[in-house]
């Protein structure tokens, strides 16, 4: 199954959801209604028409039954609206700082930040719940823009960098796959059945007191109201566990496409079977998130279980797997916790081998390759090796990275220069990154400094100033990966500053005409990811347009990277035109002619965007047949197509050599 069919899925698991949310709810309010009426049946005066007031009371039972529902559920929803970093704060996590001096932290910053250069979207915010002993994890958030990432202390300290790394795959794999976004309608959903039980039970904690007559036939009311709302809200229970179930199989199985070794997943469940803290949190607040943890947080009951049994997740990675190992390994928990804090703890297969102290010396300099200085960056003049993917291939790697993939984003991070990345990691320099970026290939840099001066005052232009100089040293495949590192830190700038760079940023690709469309797509991808993250929740739902409703937009942004990504008119229109053939087969299409590209572009990609799955597919597919068309493809027409993808919220991983 490739993306756009997650994508699908995604959809039809939502409209699936809707319907059984909707059947839940008219069950909860014709059981309420039938309480009302039995309860005004047994207290009816004599004299009264029953039908009357039997009729007028189940009108009005439902209409506020259902806004009870109504309002919890919206009140839920509106109060995730912040994103990611909304959820993982309300249950205590601390975001980690750019600057952070803790090993653990800092390991784990560069596993997520390899993931997203890996996966080919931005960096998700990093928080970790530090009063949590026990081994979980979660991704929350609408969109990539928005996303972020939980990881307990007990996992940092308990996991090897292999297990921790297949953790952190496994949450990407929720986020690439579209599972956030379903994930927080669950939650809202649930939360208004839960209000409708707690509704009815406010009602008899204090109309215990009430007169014989009206005050029997309210509590009767109210306790049919709180049964029926809490008996919702476990049969909401049961619809999130069966939909949480399937989808952590398809996690795990994506975790190992794209870590080192499938040993890394299947270690960390095994500490989770085998080490006393397991995966239960202890926070109480956990039960409505309880379907996005890694592992069940909450011990629930084979029927209510988000989570497939441990043994069942292992056996899927692990065919040959002995649960006996975890009796083993449960003894061996102490050499775990007498590690250093400051040094990489043994893994599970290195325990049970018996391996872990001759692995010492190779867990340090693992953990060394987490804290050194990275290497000189590589010389931009130096082309390297892109492969040139057929059109299916391109497809089919949307969202789906690889292992060498993750090694190509490790060397990628390792290779950025230090004051890059620290400037990426700082929150008051990662917007001087982002301008230094997209002035750094201009003729001239003085008219967009001076711009920077007058809109953002003379402090952001001698910063921007600063690190022009080594920006301009960046190798191509460089400059993507430092724009998805600076997202965290980007995010946590006011909003009206983001809103003031982003206007100096697109006066900036309209200074002189000379930008290219490189730099206008690195540009528009920042820009889309921070509004995203300015407001959750607007981007990355799949859309329901077809291609033939978008043509003059499909093909106007064919021709612009055609065009830009060909010297020569012919073999511009020739890869146009074999571009063109894919998104509409059996019509000869002329190139248009755009010059006004970014004006058009800027109007164009939000339309692009509300395609359908299957639409976007057949759009990825032409413009990987245009980008190819000769025979090769630079570096720079490869992230062009790779920030193209991203603009389309179609992620695509590194187009590198095997």
């Amino acid at each position: 199954m490739n993306f756009f069919e997650h994508q699908e899925r995604a959809r039809s698991n939502s409209r699936r959801m809707l319907v059984l949310f909707g059947l839940s709810v008219l069950a909860v309010v014709a059981a309420i209604n039938a309480v009302v009426l039995l309860v005004l049946g047994l207290a009816a005066e004599p004299g009264k028409d029953p039908q009357v007031s039997s009729g007028a009371a189940a009108v009005a039972v439902t209409v506020v039954t259902l806004a009870v529902i109504a309002c919890g559920s919206l009140y839920k929803i509106f109060s995730l609206r912040g994103g990611g970093g909304a959820v993982a704060r309300a249950l205590g996590g601390t975001l980690v700082s750019g600057d952070t001096r803790d090993f653990h932290l800092r390991r784990l910053r560069n596993v997520v930040e390899e993931m997203a250069i890996a996966s080919g979207m931005p960096v998700p915010e990093i928080y970790v719940l530090e009063q949590e002993s026990a081994i979980n994890a979660f991704a929350a958030g609408h969109s990539t823009g928005d996303a972020a990432i939980a990881v307990t202390r007990g996992a940092l300290e308990h996991l090897s960098r292999d297990e921790l790394q297949g953790v952190v795959a496994h949450e990407f794999s929720h986020i690439l796959n579209g599972d956030m976004r379903l994930n927080l309608q669950l939650m809202g959903m649930i939360f208004g059945l839960l209000v409708l039980g707690l509704t009815g039970q406010k009602v008899l904690e204090h109309m215990r007191g009430g007169g014989r007559r009206e005050g029997g036939a309210i509590l009767l009311i109210a306790l049919g109201v709180m049964i029926f709302g809490y008996l919702g809200m476990f049969l909401g229970r049961l619809i999130k566990a069966a939909i949480s179930r399937q989808r952590e199989y398809l996690a795990d199985a994506s975790a190992v496409q794209f870590t080192r070794l499938s040993s890394g997943l299947s270690g960390a469940l095994m500490k989770i079977g085998a080490f006393g803290a397991g995966s239960k949190l202890v926070n109480d607040d956990t039960e409505e998130v309880a379907h996005m943890l890694f592992g069940d947080g909450r011990g629930y009951s084979a029927l209510t279980a988000t989570h497939p049994p441990i043994v069942d997740r292992i056996r899927r990675i692990e065919p040959r797997f002995d649960p006996m190992a975890l009796t083993r390994l449960a003894q061996l928990e102490r050499e775990v916790a007498a590690v250093d804090r400051d040094h990489e703890p043994p893994s599970a297969a290195e325990l049970i081998s018996g391996l872990a102290a001759g692995s010492a010396g190779s867990r340090r300099a693992r953990a060394a390759s987490d804290e050194q200085s990275p290497p000189p960056s590589p010389d931009p003049s130096v082309s390297t090796a892109v492969m040139v993917p057929t059109p299916a291939q391109v497809v089919a790697r949307i969202a789906t990275p690889g292992v060498e993939h993750v090694d190509y984003a490790t060397a990628i991070r390792a290779a950025l220069p230090p004051v890059l990345r620290a400037a990426a990691h700082m929150r008051d320099r990662a917007i001087d990154l982002l301008l230094a970026l997209l002035i750094s290939p201009m003729p001239d840099h003085e008219p967009a400094l001076a711009l920077i001066s007058g809109q953002l005052g003379e402090g952001r232009r001698k910063g921007t100033f600063e690190l022009i100089g080594v920006v301009s040293t960046l190798h191509p495949a460089q400059r993507m990966p430092l724009v998805q590192i600076a997202m965290p830190a980007l995010r946590r700038r006011p909003p009206q500053e983001l809103a003031a760079m982003l206007a100096c940023v697109d006066a900036m690709v309209h200074l002189d005409g000379r930008i290219d469309v490189l730099e206008y797509a690195l540009a528009r991808m920042a820009r889309q990811q921070l509004e995203e993250a300015l407001n959750p929740g607007a981007g990355g739902r799949p859309g329901d347009a077809k291609l033939p409703a978008r043509r003059i937009e499909a093909l106007g942004l064919l021709a612009v990277l055609a065009r830009h990504g060909h010297s020569e008119a012919d073999k511009a229109r020739r890869a146009f035109a074999a571009g063109a053939a894919v998104l509409f087969p059996g019509t000869a299409e002329g190139m248009p002619n755009i010059d006004e590209w970014p004006a058009f572009l800027d109007a164009a990609l939000p339309r692009l965007d509300g395609l359908l799955p299957a639409a976007k597919e057949t759009l990825v597919e032409a413009l990987a047949t245009s980008v190819g068309h000769d025979g090769q493809i630079a570096v720079a027409e490869a992230e062009l197509l790779r920030l193209t993808c991203a603009l389309l919220h179609c992620p695509l991983p590194p187009l590198i050599t095997a």
